[in-house]
């Protein structure tokens, strides 16, 4: 056993000390509880917007994304052929990460970005990528913020009908989702020649969610729904509390914003994964594991870019790290304590996964899978984690949970997947 492994391994912050199948039929139990309006720290949010619906041709609408650092705004429309067609896209800072905004700042800052827009539909898709309760009107009130946004007084308001007032346009026609909803959405759209059996969209890059399609006779907490119908959900599935965490787990989250909230994003998302490894090395100089135990000293908060860049190439990384150890063996050490925490980190998304797709008692057949839109370069560039994730998700849809997937990257879904929402909807 290595250092770094009998570090991890005191800590209970391996792969292996995650049971997949405790922690699958966990986050099951939350899911229901979440549904029928029972304690749950999955949110389990309904938001109206059905995966089903007309595509019209040559219909523009307003196609907004919000969401981690960037705000993006295009018109979209499909034309004659029914492809998507987007133009004008322009992107710009999500106001409030960089410094705390009043309610009026924030929503001005929306609205300023918004003006060269205002002519082109009167229907708005607006991704918004942070924990709102949906309304039947298709509005939002946003719940907390994640992700590190600084703007406490936007909280409890109503988000669309804010947008819409500040610009001015108070009659257009909105429906508000998150990143997870939109992306499920522009999957489906973009595989439209396949069928498949059910359909989920997973975030994981600043932060991580996740949302599938759930019949309505089973979301028991809410009146009024169609009980023939269906509905996508949006599970807030960073909030779920109930994964093995680990003493370091702990003292980095006390390091966060919000202590306590959004624990699970905090095991494996981009904005927090850099921070998780950094108080890791921390923990692992004082015990003594590296050669040179004052080497952390003043070594401050690593971003996920720079030690996903160290454990590429330990002498080709361009961060501070490198030049923290005097000893090689130092730089393995440290090498292999960040490998291990994403593995860990990929085992912890396949079990929130496959939670999900058993949820959905679809995708028994390899003629029908589930589509599984994933975006996020926290998933997709993150060393070995594509791999190490899909291994540890094979694994566990064997036997009885044998069920069958395929996964999807689609360019600009989030803003793509708002468009088609304002347009179906």
């Amino acid at each position: 056993m290595t250092k770094a492994t009998d570090f991890l391994k005191s800590h209970k912050m391996t792969a292996e000390d995650i049971n997949i199948k405790e922690l699958v039929s966990t986050f099951l139990s939350d899911m229901e509880k979440g549904l029928t309006g029972k304690e749950s720290s999955l949110l389990m949010l309904p938001t109206y917007i059905e995966a089903d619906g007309e595509v019209k041709a040559n219909e523009p609408v307003i196609a907004i994304d919000a969401g981690g650092t960037n705000f993006r705004a295009a018109k979209v429309y499909f034309d004659d052929n029914l492809k998507l067609v987007t133009e004008n896209i322009q992107k710009a800072k999500m106001p409030g990460v960089e410094k705390e905004l009043s309610k009026t700042e924030f929503f001005n800052t929306f609205a300023n970005y918004l003006k060269d827009y205002k002519s082109v539909s009167e229907k708005v898709g607006f991704c918004f990528s942070y924990p709102v309760e949906i309304f039947p009107n298709k509005d939002g009130k946003l719940l907390e913020w994640s992700k590190e946004v600084k703007a406490p007084e936007v909280i409890g308001t109503m988000v669309g009908h804010e947008l819409l007032s500040t610009l001015g346009t108070p009659d257009k026609q909105l429906v508000l989702m998150n990143d997870t909803v939109s992306t499920l959405l522009a999957g489906k759209a973009a595989r439209a020649v396949k069928a498949y059996d059910t359909y989920i969209g997973f975030i994981l890059g600043t932060g991580t969610n996740t949302s599938y399609i759930e019949p309505n006779k089973n979301i028991t907490k809410t009146d009024g729904l169609d009980m023939e119908g269906s509905q996508i959900i949006n599970i807030e599935s960073g909030n779920f509390d109930k994964a093995p965490r680990t003493d370091i787990d702990m003292a980095f989250d006390n390091t966060t914003k919000n202590p306590g909230r959004y624990a699970f994003e905090k095991m494996f998302s981009g904005g927090y994964l850099g921070g998780l490894c950094t108080t890791a090395l921390k923990v692992a100089a004082k015990e003594g594991v590296f050669n040179d135990a004052s080497a952390f000293d003043n070594l401050g908060e690593l971003s996920t870019e720079e030690i996903n860049k160290y454990v590429h190439g330990i002498e080709d990384a361009k961060n501070v790290l490198p030049d923290v150890f005097s000893h090689e063996s130092d730089k393995l050490i440290a090498a292999e304590i960040i490998d291990g925490i994403i593995e860990r980190a990929a085992k912890l998304v396949a079990a929130n996964i496959a939670a999900v797709i058993l949820r959905s008692g679809k995708a028994k057949s390899a003629e029908k899978p589930v589509l599984m839109t994933i975006e996020g370069t926290t998933f997709y560039k993150l060393h070995n984690f594509r791999a190490m994730f899909e291994n540890f998700l094979q694994d566990f849809l064997s036997g009885e949970n044998k069920r069958y997937y395929e996964i999807v990257e689609v360019e600009n879904s989030s803003l793509l997947g708002a468009a088609i929402a304002a347009i179906v909807n």
